[in-house]
């Protein structure tokens, strides 16, 4: 826990610190018993020590300055999985030395951008479709694409018995598109070439949200800028 010396930090600062709300709301969830350190709930004045689980309603607090947030651009091959058994799981490939685990997944087949954090108050929220965030991808299938294919994608179209929902696809050669989607079905994209007679042959998700891939090279990664968790945040 950094800024902890042995003596721990006081509750009421540590709760504020996650960014949750104001030392004065703390005490406020405090004194209404809102707080458990440990699964006992706490009093005012109460210090938390290295170890400490803090939750506030049952959720559990982790300070700003102890959250990870990082932004790797996986290759072709990498499993978005915790499963350590799985040879090609992500967190061994990245190999970071504290835990962390995927938001969301991109098929083995797939690449680009993926981010990877230890806060898990945010990653179902992040991961809900009906929440609209925009995920991009540049795809290639494999032969040319007409203005009829352009309109029944981002119309929708049948996958896994659900229409899918409107999106925006750009064109970007005769076989080539950028494509927005706002919802993450299981291989959605591959599912809608498939339905309408196309083979996606490469498939690179290039943006998160406000989370650009860029220039990052394939199977680096890099922390998020502190613009960038602050609009990916309050985005949530």
């Amino acid at each position: 826990m950094s800024g902890t010396d042995s003596e721990g930090i006081r509750l009421n600062k540590y709760i504020a610190s996650s960014g949750l709300c104001s030392r004065r709301e703390a005490d406020t969830l405090i004194e209404n018993g809102k707080v458990t350190i440990n699964g006992e709930p706490a009093v005012q004045g109460s210090k938390v020590t290295a170890g400490d689980v803090v939750e506030v309603n049952s959720r559990a607090i982790i300070p700003d300055d102890d959250m990870i947030y990082i932004a790797f651009n996986k290759p072709l091959g990498v499993t978005c999985t915790t499963d350590r058994r799985d040879p090609s799981n992500i967190i061994d490939y990245i190999g970071y030395k504290d835990r962390i685990f995927p938001v969301g997944r991109l098929d083995k087949n797939s690449s680009g951008l993926i981010l990877l954090t230890n806060d898990g108050s945010i990653v179902n929220r992040l991961l809900r479709a009906e929440n609209g965030h925009e995920k991009e991808y540049l795809v290639t299938v494999n032969r040319p694409y007409d203005k009829a294919f352009i309109k029944e994608m981002e119309s929708g179209v049948p996958v896994l018995g659900q229409l899918t929902l409107p999106c925006k696809l750009k064109p970007a050669g005769d076989k080539t598109f950028r494509i927005i989607l706002h919802q993450g079905l299981n291989r959605q994209i591959r599912r809608m070439c498939e339905y309408l007679g196309y083979k996606v042959t490469r498939l690179k998700r290039i943006r998160f949200m406000n989370i650009q891939l860029g220039d990052l090279e394939t199977g680096k990664w890099r922390y998020l800028t502190a613009e960038e968790k602050k609009e990916l945040l309050k985005d949530v």
